[in-house]
Order: structure tokens, then C-alpha cells, then sequence
């Protein structure tokens, strides 16, 4: 499937959909307290995107292998969970790691934001890790503009993880978004092998996420036993953190950022 270049009016319509993620985010890390639920935490997303007039693109997900797909209006994800984290019954605990991943659709356009945040008091190891995540997030976004071939920008990504010890996710990876929540391109944390030449190429109407994912241990992941939640194969840390963006002349826009 080809990439499909935005219009400013559906950039625009995308940062409307943005700013609503990145809300929504920042109430989910106010409340993100020892003892409640990740059920709760979803309940919060499905009412402020209620209020707004918005929907979860992820709720029914047909890669949740249940009758009506997946269950939640985000993904939480714990500790040693990856990514795809099903909200439930799930009481989170003092010093846990926790993805908070938050999906908008709002008058028919998309954009997602991801923050792993700590709850309590962080060991040094998390509070490293998490430093790592949204600095890599931050320095591979300052990188792109048009002219960029994606391949530098995930270059920087892989060097500045495994620079701190740390692995990056190799079988999930960023993705165009737009009237879809994945659209093409693949956006890769790595570079991929090609020949001089190839490679995404940047230009200006192109939107994506810009998404770490990071493991403190091996690289290898696994999926729990609800065949959609991801896991680090060997119970380790694991940290992701997104923005959504669009590529313009003058460089990039964060659409999803907050403005609180």
C-alpha cells in the first residue's frame, strides 16, 4: 500500500486528535497511583473520549484473539510487558513500570501517544530506563525534517540504546497514521539492510509515530497466554514512549504534544 501524503487541513485535523491523546495521557499519570486498577485507568479513557466525541481505534482489534477483539480503549502495559497490555483487574503496585498507550479517531483522523511512567518511588534501574526512552524519543525527533532518510534517524536510536546496555524491539516497530492508526510507512527502531540509495525518505505530508521500545535484558520477546500481550522473554524492564508527527518543510510537528 502506497504512503499517503496529508494535507495541511488533515494535519491539523490529526493534531485535534493529538492534543485529545495527550490529554487524556497526562490525566491516566495523575492517577497512575499504587492500588488501583488498569481497568480503571481504561474506564478514564473511555469517557473522555466519550466527552470528546472521539473512539478508541483499538477497542474490538481483531489481533486480540476473542470473540469481539480487543476488550480495552488503551493499552497498559507492565513491567516485563512490552506492549498490547490488556486493561482488567490488575492492581498496580509501588514501584511498578507502566505503559500508558492511548489511541485517538476524531472526525475521521488519528494519533496515538505512549509515556511509561514509574509508580512511587522508581528503582534507580527504572528511573534509567525511562530517562533512556524519552530521550531517545526526543533526540530521534529533533532528527527528522525533510530530506531525512529514515535509516539515520533509527541509527541514532539503536547506537543511543545499546550504548546505555539496553536492547530495542526488532518485530514492533512505528507506522504511518492517518485515517487508519497504522498506515504505511514501517518505521523501525534499527536500521534496515539495503542497498545506497533506498530506504524511507522523508518529505513534507508524511505522518508517523516515533516509538522506542526498549528492553533492559535480551532482546527476545514472547506473548503471554492471551495471544496479544507482548512480554520480554526474560522477565526484564521494558519501556516504550510515542509521539505522533508529521514531516514539513521546515522540519517536524509533534502532533501529540502536551500543551498542559
Amino acid at each position: 500500500m502506497p504512503i499517503t501524503l496529508k494535507t495541511m487541513q488533515q494535519i491539523e485535523l490529526m493534531r485535534q486528535a493529538g492534543a485529545l491523546a495527550a490529554m487524556i495521557v497526562e490525566k491516566m499519570r495523575s492517577i497512575a497511583h499504587a492500588g488501583i486498577t488498569t481497568r480503571h485507568l481504561d474506564d478514564l479513557v473511555c469517557n473522555e473520549l466519550n466527552n470528546a466525541g472521539a473512539v478508541a481505534p483499538v477497542k474490538g482489534h481483531p489481533g486480540y484473539p476473542q470473540p469481539g477483539g480487543f476488550p480495552g480503549h488503551c493499552c497498559i502495559s507492565v513491567n516485563d510487558e512490552v506492549v498490547h497490555g490488556v486493561p482488567g483487574s490488575r492492581r498496580l503496585e509501588e514501584g511498578d513500570v507502566v505503559t500508558l498507550d492511548v489511541g485517538v479517531m476524531l472526525k475521521g483522523f488519528c494519533a496515538s501517544r505512549a509515556v511509561t511512567v514509574a509508580v512511587g518511588a522508581a528503582t534507580p534501574e527504572a528511573q534509567h530506563l525511562l530517562k533512556v526512552t524519552e530521550d531517545v524519543l526526543d533526540a530521534a525527533i529533533h532528527q527528522i525534517g525533510t530530506g531525512v532518510r529514515w535509516s539515520n534517524v533509527a541509527t541514532l536510536i539503536q547506537s543511543t540504546v545499546e550504548s546505555n546496555g539496553y536492547n530495542v524491539v526488532r518485530e514492533y516497530v512505528g507506522h504511518g497514521i492517518g485515517r487508519q492508526l497504522i498506515e504505511e510507512p514501517r518505521v523501525p527502531n534499527y536500521p534496515l539492510r539495503q542497498l545506497p540509495g533506498e530506504g524511507l525518505f522523508l518529505k513534507p505530508g508524511m505522518t508517523f509515530t516515533v516509538e522506542p521500545m526498549i528492553i533492559c535484558g535480551r532482546r527476545e520477546i514472547q506473548l503471554a497466554e492471551n495471544g496479544c500481550t507482548v512480554l520480554t522473554c526474560d522477565g526484564s524492564l521494558s519501556a516504550h514512549a510515542r509521539h505522533t508527527v508529521a514531516v514539513t518543510e521546515e522540519g517536524v510537528d509533534v502532533l501529540t504534544r502536551d500543551h498542559q
